[in-house]
Protein backbone atom coordinates (compact mmCIF):
# COMPACT_ATOMS: atom_id res chain seq x y z
CA UNK A 1 0.00 0.00 0.00
CA UNK A 2 1.29 3.46 -0.88
CA UNK A 3 2.18 5.47 2.25
CA UNK A 4 0.19 8.57 3.12
CA UNK A 5 3.18 9.99 5.08
CA UNK A 6 6.79 9.36 4.09
CA UNK A 7 9.66 10.78 6.14
CA UNK A 8 13.26 10.37 4.92
CA UNK A 9 16.40 11.32 6.86
CA UNK A 10 14.61 14.17 8.62
CA UNK A 11 16.71 16.47 10.82
CA UNK A 12 15.95 19.77 12.52
CA UNK A 13 18.50 22.06 14.15
CA UNK A 14 17.64 24.99 16.43
CA UNK A 15 19.74 27.82 17.76
CA UNK A 16 19.65 28.18 21.54
CA UNK A 17 20.73 30.99 23.82
CA UNK A 18 21.15 33.46 20.96
CA UNK A 19 21.76 37.03 22.18
CA UNK A 20 19.19 39.69 21.40
CA UNK A 21 20.08 41.47 18.17
CA UNK A 22 20.94 45.17 18.41
CA UNK A 23 19.49 47.79 16.07
CA UNK A 24 21.40 47.95 12.78
CA UNK A 25 22.11 50.70 10.29
CA UNK A 26 21.63 50.47 6.53
CA UNK A 27 25.37 49.97 6.13
CA UNK A 28 25.32 47.03 8.61
CA UNK A 29 22.42 45.44 6.71
CA UNK A 30 24.20 45.69 3.34
CA UNK A 31 27.47 44.37 4.79
CA UNK A 32 25.61 41.48 6.45
CA UNK A 33 23.93 40.53 3.18
CA UNK A 34 27.33 40.40 1.45
CA UNK A 35 28.87 38.26 4.22
CA UNK A 36 25.88 35.90 4.58
CA UNK A 37 26.83 33.37 1.82
CA UNK A 38 30.34 33.05 3.22
CA UNK A 39 29.09 32.66 6.80
CA UNK A 40 26.66 29.96 5.71
CA UNK A 41 29.43 28.17 3.83
CA UNK A 42 31.62 28.18 6.92
CA UNK A 43 28.82 26.82 9.12
CA UNK A 44 27.75 24.11 6.69
CA UNK A 45 27.93 20.66 8.28
CA UNK A 46 28.94 22.00 11.69
CA UNK A 47 26.80 22.53 14.76
CA UNK A 48 28.04 25.33 16.95
CA UNK A 49 27.93 25.55 20.71
CA UNK A 50 24.64 27.48 20.54
CA UNK A 51 22.74 24.93 18.43
CA UNK A 52 20.86 21.74 19.21
CA UNK A 53 19.49 18.94 17.02
CA UNK A 54 15.82 18.43 17.90
CA UNK A 55 15.57 15.66 15.27
CA UNK A 56 18.37 13.66 13.67
CA UNK A 57 18.06 11.28 10.69
CA UNK A 58 14.43 10.26 11.33
CA UNK A 59 12.85 8.00 8.70
CA UNK A 60 9.51 6.17 8.70
CA UNK A 61 6.35 5.60 6.67
CA UNK A 62 2.68 5.64 7.66
CA UNK A 63 0.01 3.95 5.53
CA UNK A 64 -3.59 5.20 5.22
CA UNK A 65 -5.82 4.31 8.17
CA UNK A 66 -2.92 3.68 10.55
CA UNK A 67 -3.06 5.05 14.13
CA UNK A 68 0.47 5.76 15.36
CA UNK A 69 1.48 6.86 18.84
CA UNK A 70 4.58 9.04 19.20
CA UNK A 71 6.15 8.60 22.64
CA UNK A 72 9.30 9.75 24.40
CA UNK A 73 10.51 11.93 27.23
CA UNK A 74 10.28 15.74 27.19
CA UNK A 75 12.68 17.16 24.61
CA UNK A 76 12.76 13.97 22.54
CA UNK A 77 11.58 15.79 19.38
CA UNK A 78 7.91 14.71 19.28
CA UNK A 79 6.36 18.17 18.92
CA UNK A 80 9.05 19.24 16.44
CA UNK A 81 8.17 16.26 14.26
CA UNK A 82 4.48 17.19 14.19
CA UNK A 83 5.27 20.84 13.43
CA UNK A 84 7.32 19.77 10.42
CA UNK A 85 4.55 17.42 9.23
CA UNK A 86 2.07 20.32 9.62
CA UNK A 87 4.39 22.59 7.59
CA UNK A 88 4.63 25.03 10.49
CA UNK A 89 8.41 24.79 10.42
CA UNK A 90 10.88 23.56 7.81
CA UNK A 91 13.40 20.77 8.33
CA UNK A 92 17.12 21.47 8.29
CA UNK A 93 17.79 18.38 6.18
CA UNK A 94 15.71 15.52 4.81
CA UNK A 95 12.26 15.55 3.28
CA UNK A 96 8.63 14.82 4.09
CA UNK A 97 5.96 13.65 1.64
CA UNK A 98 2.32 13.93 2.72
CA UNK A 99 -0.53 12.74 0.50
CA UNK A 100 -3.68 14.10 2.09
CA UNK A 101 -5.33 16.97 3.92
CA UNK A 102 -3.89 17.51 7.42
CA UNK A 103 -5.71 18.83 10.49
CA UNK A 104 -3.44 19.43 13.49
CA UNK A 105 -3.91 20.30 17.13
CA UNK A 106 -0.46 21.15 18.43
CA UNK A 107 -0.82 24.04 20.86
CA UNK A 108 -3.74 25.78 22.51
CA UNK A 109 -5.12 28.29 20.00
CA UNK A 110 -3.03 27.19 17.03
CA UNK A 111 -4.65 28.52 13.86
CA UNK A 112 -7.26 30.59 15.72
CA UNK A 113 -7.51 34.36 15.37
CA UNK A 114 -8.07 35.82 18.86
CA UNK A 115 -10.24 38.72 17.65
CA UNK A 116 -12.64 36.48 15.72
CA UNK A 117 -15.54 34.66 17.36
CA UNK A 118 -15.73 30.90 17.74
CA UNK A 119 -18.18 30.77 14.80
CA UNK A 120 -15.85 32.75 12.53
CA UNK A 121 -12.83 30.65 13.54
CA UNK A 122 -14.65 27.43 12.66
CA UNK A 123 -15.22 28.69 9.11
CA UNK A 124 -11.68 30.10 8.94
CA UNK A 125 -10.11 26.78 9.96
CA UNK A 126 -12.31 24.89 7.53
CA UNK A 127 -11.22 27.20 4.71
CA UNK A 128 -7.56 26.67 5.65
CA UNK A 129 -8.16 22.92 5.38
CA UNK A 130 -9.53 23.45 1.88
CA UNK A 131 -13.19 22.79 2.65
CA UNK A 132 -16.08 24.59 0.99
CA UNK A 133 -18.42 26.75 3.04
CA UNK A 134 -21.31 24.35 2.52
CA UNK A 135 -19.26 21.47 3.92
CA UNK A 136 -18.33 23.47 7.02
CA UNK A 137 -21.95 24.61 7.54
CA UNK A 138 -23.11 20.99 7.38
CA UNK A 139 -20.76 20.05 10.26
CA UNK A 140 -21.16 23.30 12.23
CA UNK A 141 -23.82 22.21 14.74
CA UNK A 142 -22.02 18.93 15.42
CA UNK A 143 -18.75 20.79 16.10
CA UNK A 144 -20.35 23.25 18.51
CA UNK A 145 -22.21 20.50 20.37
CA UNK A 146 -19.06 18.42 20.75
CA UNK A 147 -17.06 21.42 22.04
CA UNK A 148 -19.88 22.37 24.47
CA UNK A 149 -19.44 26.07 23.61
CA UNK A 150 -22.98 26.93 22.42
CA UNK A 151 -23.34 29.94 24.74
CA UNK A 152 -20.01 31.45 23.69
CA UNK A 153 -19.90 30.64 19.98
CA UNK A 154 -20.27 34.33 18.99
CA UNK A 155 -17.75 35.56 21.59
CA UNK A 156 -14.17 36.41 20.49
CA UNK A 157 -11.96 33.45 21.35
CA UNK A 158 -9.49 35.71 23.16
CA UNK A 159 -12.04 35.64 26.00
CA UNK A 160 -12.13 31.81 26.09
CA UNK A 161 -10.40 29.89 28.85
CA UNK A 162 -7.66 27.49 27.74
CA UNK A 163 -10.05 24.57 28.29
CA UNK A 164 -12.77 26.11 26.12
CA UNK A 165 -10.25 26.96 23.42
CA UNK A 166 -8.81 23.45 23.23
CA UNK A 167 -12.31 21.93 23.17
CA UNK A 168 -13.27 24.03 20.17
CA UNK A 169 -9.93 23.50 18.43
CA UNK A 170 -10.15 19.71 18.79
CA UNK A 171 -13.78 19.68 17.65
CA UNK A 172 -12.86 21.59 14.47
CA UNK A 173 -9.83 19.39 13.75
CA UNK A 174 -11.72 16.12 14.26
CA UNK A 175 -15.02 16.94 12.54
CA UNK A 176 -13.87 18.59 9.31
CA UNK A 177 -12.92 15.21 7.84
CA UNK A 178 -9.16 15.48 7.27
CA UNK A 179 -7.31 12.53 5.81
CA UNK A 180 -4.62 12.96 8.49
CA UNK A 181 -5.16 14.08 12.10
CA UNK A 182 -2.15 15.19 14.19
CA UNK A 183 -2.75 15.59 17.92
CA UNK A 184 -0.14 16.70 20.46
CA UNK A 185 -0.25 16.50 24.28
CA UNK A 186 -2.40 19.64 24.23
CA UNK A 187 -5.40 17.48 25.19
CA UNK A 188 -4.00 17.43 28.73
CA UNK A 189 -5.35 20.99 29.09
CA UNK A 190 -8.95 19.76 29.04
CA UNK A 191 -10.78 18.09 31.91
CA UNK A 192 -10.77 14.31 32.29
CA UNK A 193 -14.29 13.85 30.88
CA UNK A 194 -13.40 15.80 27.75
CA UNK A 195 -10.11 13.91 27.34
CA UNK A 196 -12.05 10.65 27.29
CA UNK A 197 -14.49 12.18 24.81
CA UNK A 198 -11.59 13.21 22.55
CA UNK A 199 -10.02 9.75 22.70
CA UNK A 200 -13.37 8.26 21.71
CA UNK A 201 -13.64 10.67 18.78
CA UNK A 202 -10.09 9.84 17.61
CA UNK A 203 -11.02 6.18 17.76
CA UNK A 204 -14.08 6.92 15.58
CA UNK A 205 -11.90 8.89 13.14
CA UNK A 206 -9.47 5.96 12.91
CA UNK A 207 -12.29 3.45 12.32
CA UNK A 208 -13.39 5.52 9.31
CA UNK A 209 -10.02 4.79 7.69
CA UNK A 210 -8.32 8.10 8.41
CA UNK A 211 -4.75 8.38 9.65
CA UNK A 212 -3.96 9.58 13.19
CA UNK A 213 -0.59 10.55 14.72
CA UNK A 214 -0.99 10.92 18.48
CA UNK A 215 1.69 12.40 20.74
CA UNK A 216 1.10 11.72 24.43
CA UNK A 217 2.77 10.87 27.73
CA UNK A 218 -0.38 8.97 28.68
CA UNK A 219 0.79 5.46 27.85
CA UNK A 220 -2.60 3.98 28.74
CA UNK A 221 -4.28 6.19 26.11
CA UNK A 222 -1.61 5.30 23.53
CA UNK A 223 -2.04 1.59 24.29
CA UNK A 224 -5.82 1.84 23.89
CA UNK A 225 -5.87 3.96 20.73
CA UNK A 226 -2.80 2.95 18.70
CA UNK A 227 -1.74 -0.23 16.94
CA UNK A 228 1.79 1.09 16.33
CA UNK A 229 4.14 3.30 18.32
CA UNK A 230 7.31 5.23 17.48
CA UNK A 231 9.63 5.91 20.42
CA UNK A 232 11.78 9.02 20.03
CA UNK A 233 14.83 9.66 22.18
CA UNK A 234 17.26 12.58 21.81
CA UNK A 235 15.81 13.33 18.38
CA UNK A 236 16.29 9.81 16.99
CA UNK A 237 13.97 6.83 16.59
CA UNK A 238 14.72 4.38 19.40
CA UNK A 239 12.12 1.82 18.36
CA UNK A 240 9.29 1.54 15.84
CA UNK A 241 6.83 -1.33 15.95
CA UNK A 242 3.78 -2.88 17.61
CA UNK A 243 2.41 -0.54 20.27
CA UNK A 244 2.53 -2.98 23.20
CA UNK A 245 6.12 -4.02 22.54
CA UNK A 246 7.40 -0.46 22.09
CA UNK A 247 5.62 0.77 25.23
CA UNK A 248 7.03 -2.11 27.25
CA UNK A 249 10.59 -1.23 26.21
CA UNK A 250 9.99 2.48 26.84
CA UNK A 251 8.52 1.93 30.32
CA UNK A 252 11.28 -0.53 31.19
CA UNK A 253 13.97 2.05 30.39
CA UNK A 254 12.04 4.82 32.13
CA UNK A 255 11.76 2.66 35.26
CA UNK A 256 15.49 1.88 35.18
CA UNK A 257 16.35 5.56 34.78
CA UNK A 258 14.06 6.56 37.61
CA UNK A 259 15.63 3.94 39.82
CA UNK A 260 19.12 5.27 39.17
CA UNK A 261 18.38 9.02 39.33
CA UNK A 262 18.68 10.83 42.64
CA UNK A 263 15.91 13.09 43.84
CA UNK A 264 17.38 16.08 45.65
CA UNK A 265 15.49 18.42 47.95
CA UNK A 266 15.37 22.15 47.24
CA UNK A 267 18.25 22.85 49.64
CA UNK A 268 20.08 19.65 48.54
CA UNK A 269 20.31 18.51 52.17
CA UNK A 270 18.11 15.48 51.50
CA UNK A 271 18.37 12.95 48.66
CA UNK A 272 16.36 9.89 47.74
CA UNK A 273 18.99 7.65 46.20
CA UNK A 274 16.91 4.66 45.14
CA UNK A 275 13.31 3.42 44.99
CA UNK A 276 12.27 -0.24 44.73
CA UNK A 277 8.95 -2.10 44.61
CA UNK A 278 8.82 -5.55 46.27
CA UNK A 279 6.27 -8.33 46.28
CA UNK A 280 5.03 -10.54 49.12
CA UNK A 281 8.11 -12.77 48.83
CA UNK A 282 10.41 -9.81 49.49
CA UNK A 283 11.84 -9.93 45.98
CA UNK A 284 12.01 -6.84 43.75
CA UNK A 285 9.21 -6.89 41.20
CA UNK A 286 7.06 -4.63 39.01
CA UNK A 287 4.16 -7.03 38.35
CA UNK A 288 1.55 -7.53 41.08
CA UNK A 289 -1.80 -9.16 41.70
CA UNK A 290 -4.95 -7.54 43.08
CA UNK A 291 -5.09 -8.52 46.78
CA UNK A 292 -1.32 -8.94 47.20
CA UNK A 293 0.87 -6.72 49.38
CA UNK A 294 2.95 -4.03 47.67
CA UNK A 295 6.04 -2.77 49.47
CA UNK A 296 7.83 0.40 48.37
CA UNK A 297 11.38 0.89 49.70
CA UNK A 298 13.38 4.14 49.59
CA UNK A 299 17.08 4.67 50.30
CA UNK A 300 17.86 8.20 51.45
CA UNK A 301 20.87 10.33 52.32
CA UNK A 302 20.90 13.60 54.23
CA UNK A 303 23.23 16.17 55.73
CA UNK A 304 23.96 16.17 59.47
CA UNK A 305 22.14 19.47 59.78
CA UNK A 306 19.01 18.18 58.03
CA UNK A 307 16.07 19.03 60.34
CA UNK A 308 13.79 16.22 59.17
CA UNK A 309 10.92 16.05 56.69
CA UNK A 310 7.52 14.50 56.00
CA UNK A 311 7.30 12.18 52.99
CA UNK A 312 4.38 10.63 51.18
CA UNK A 313 4.31 7.73 48.73
CA UNK A 314 1.36 7.73 46.35
CA UNK A 315 -0.16 5.30 43.88
CA UNK A 316 -1.61 7.00 40.80
CA UNK A 317 -2.95 6.39 37.36
CA UNK A 318 -2.33 8.90 34.59
CA UNK A 319 -5.27 11.07 35.63
CA UNK A 320 -5.04 11.30 39.42
CA UNK A 321 -3.55 10.06 42.67
CA UNK A 322 -5.62 7.10 43.89
CA UNK A 323 -4.29 6.79 47.45
CA UNK A 324 -1.17 7.50 49.47
CA UNK A 325 0.78 6.80 52.64
CA UNK A 326 1.42 10.20 54.20
CA UNK A 327 3.70 10.91 57.16
CA UNK A 328 1.92 14.22 57.82
CA UNK A 329 -1.29 12.36 58.61
CA UNK A 330 0.39 9.54 60.51
CA UNK A 331 2.36 11.71 62.95
CA UNK A 332 5.84 10.59 61.93
CA UNK A 333 8.72 12.01 59.93
CA UNK A 334 12.22 11.20 58.73
CA UNK A 335 14.60 11.37 61.72
CA UNK A 336 16.76 14.49 61.85
CA UNK A 337 20.54 14.28 61.63
CA UNK A 338 20.90 10.76 60.15
CA UNK A 339 23.36 10.64 57.26
CA UNK A 340 21.65 7.76 55.49
CA UNK A 341 18.85 5.34 56.00
CA UNK A 342 16.12 3.20 54.51
CA UNK A 343 12.37 3.39 54.92
CA UNK A 344 9.53 1.42 53.44
CA UNK A 345 5.76 1.44 53.28
CA UNK A 346 3.57 -1.58 52.64
CA UNK A 347 0.16 -1.26 51.01
CA UNK A 348 -1.83 -4.22 52.34
CA UNK A 349 -4.03 -6.34 50.05
CA UNK A 350 -3.57 -4.09 47.02
CA UNK A 351 -7.05 -2.86 45.99
CA UNK A 352 -6.15 -2.04 42.38
CA UNK A 353 -8.05 -3.31 39.36
CA UNK A 354 -6.15 -5.76 37.14
CA UNK A 355 -4.87 -5.29 33.59
CA UNK A 356 -3.75 -1.73 34.24
CA UNK A 357 -0.53 0.21 34.82
CA UNK A 358 -0.03 2.37 37.87
CA UNK A 359 2.65 4.84 38.90
CA UNK A 360 4.60 5.32 42.12
CA UNK A 361 4.98 8.98 43.12
CA UNK A 362 7.03 10.45 45.93
CA UNK A 363 6.70 13.90 47.43
CA UNK A 364 7.14 15.63 50.74
CA UNK A 365 7.24 18.70 52.89
CA UNK A 366 10.03 20.26 54.91
CA UNK A 367 10.07 20.16 58.70
CA UNK A 368 7.77 23.20 58.88
CA UNK A 369 5.10 21.01 57.18
CA UNK A 370 4.40 23.79 54.66
CA UNK A 371 7.35 24.17 52.28
CA UNK A 372 7.49 21.55 49.46
CA UNK A 373 10.57 19.36 49.87
CA UNK A 374 11.23 19.01 46.13
CA UNK A 375 10.94 21.44 43.22
CA UNK A 376 7.96 19.48 41.89
CA UNK A 377 5.04 18.73 44.20
CA UNK A 378 5.41 15.01 43.47
CA UNK A 379 7.83 13.03 41.33
CA UNK A 380 7.16 9.83 39.41
CA UNK A 381 9.72 7.25 40.50
CA UNK A 382 8.38 3.93 39.26
CA UNK A 383 5.81 1.98 37.27
CA UNK A 384 3.95 -1.17 38.29
CA UNK A 385 1.61 -3.42 36.36
CA UNK A 386 -1.35 -5.17 38.00
CA UNK A 387 -1.59 -8.33 35.92
CA UNK A 388 -4.42 -10.25 37.60
CA UNK A 389 -6.19 -11.04 40.84
CA UNK A 390 -5.59 -13.35 43.76
CA UNK A 391 -9.34 -14.01 43.69
CA UNK A 392 -11.04 -16.20 41.09
CA UNK A 393 -13.68 -13.64 40.09
CA UNK A 394 -16.71 -14.85 38.16
CA UNK A 395 -20.03 -13.23 37.47
CA UNK A 396 -22.89 -15.28 35.96
CA UNK A 397 -20.34 -17.87 34.93
CA UNK A 398 -18.16 -15.39 33.03
CA UNK A 399 -14.94 -13.70 34.03
CA UNK A 400 -15.78 -10.21 35.30
CA UNK A 401 -12.25 -8.90 35.68
CA UNK A 402 -12.53 -6.70 32.57
CA UNK A 403 -15.80 -5.21 33.78
CA UNK A 404 -14.20 -4.19 37.07
CA UNK A 405 -11.06 -2.71 35.52
CA UNK A 406 -13.14 -0.72 33.01
CA UNK A 407 -15.39 0.82 35.65
CA UNK A 408 -12.89 1.67 38.38
CA UNK A 409 -9.21 1.63 39.29
CA UNK A 410 -9.69 1.09 43.04
CA UNK A 411 -11.65 -1.88 44.42
CA UNK A 412 -13.27 -1.39 47.84
CA UNK A 413 -15.85 -3.34 49.85
CA UNK A 414 -19.49 -2.39 49.37
CA UNK A 415 -22.96 -3.91 49.58
CA UNK A 416 -26.29 -3.51 47.79
CA UNK A 417 -29.51 -3.04 49.79
CA UNK A 418 -32.78 -4.05 48.10
CA UNK A 419 -34.88 -3.44 51.22
CA UNK A 420 -35.50 -7.12 51.91
CA UNK A 421 -31.85 -7.95 52.40
CA UNK A 422 -28.31 -6.95 51.69
CA UNK A 423 -26.21 -8.38 48.88
CA UNK A 424 -22.46 -7.95 49.28
CA UNK A 425 -20.09 -7.23 46.43
CA UNK A 426 -18.15 -10.08 44.85
CA UNK A 427 -17.39 -12.36 47.79
CA UNK A 428 -13.85 -12.97 46.64
CA UNK A 429 -12.98 -9.36 47.52
CA UNK A 430 -14.30 -9.46 51.09
CA UNK A 431 -10.71 -9.25 52.38
CA UNK A 432 -9.92 -5.99 50.53
CA UNK A 433 -9.64 -3.15 53.05
CA UNK A 434 -10.43 0.49 52.35
CA UNK A 435 -7.19 2.47 52.42
CA UNK A 436 -6.84 5.98 53.69
CA UNK A 437 -8.06 8.32 50.91
CA UNK A 438 -7.51 11.57 52.75
CA UNK A 439 -5.85 14.29 50.67
CA UNK A 440 -2.33 15.41 51.37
Amino acid sequence: MKPIIKVENLSKQYRIGAPKEAYTTLRDTIAGAVRAPFNALGRNGRSGKNTIWALRDVSFEVVPGEVVGIIGRNGAGKSTLLKILSQITEPTTGQVEVYGRIASLLEVGTGFHPELSGRENIFLNGAILGMKRAEIARKFDEIVAFAETEKFIDTPVKRYSSGMLVRLAFAVAAHLEPEILLVDEVLAVGDIAFQKKCLGKMDDVAKKGRTVLFVSHNTSAVQKLCQRAIWLGSGRIRRDGACGEVLENYLHEMRDNLGSDKLMSRDRDFTIANVRTLGQDGEEDQAFMTGENLRVELDYECAKTFPGAYLYVAIANRETVLFAANMCLDGCRIPAGEESGKLSVTFKELPLAPQQRYYIKVGGRASDNRTPLFEDSDIEVGVIQVVGSTADIHLNGEASELLISDSSSVLVPYEWDFGKGRVRNIESFKNVKLLDHRSF
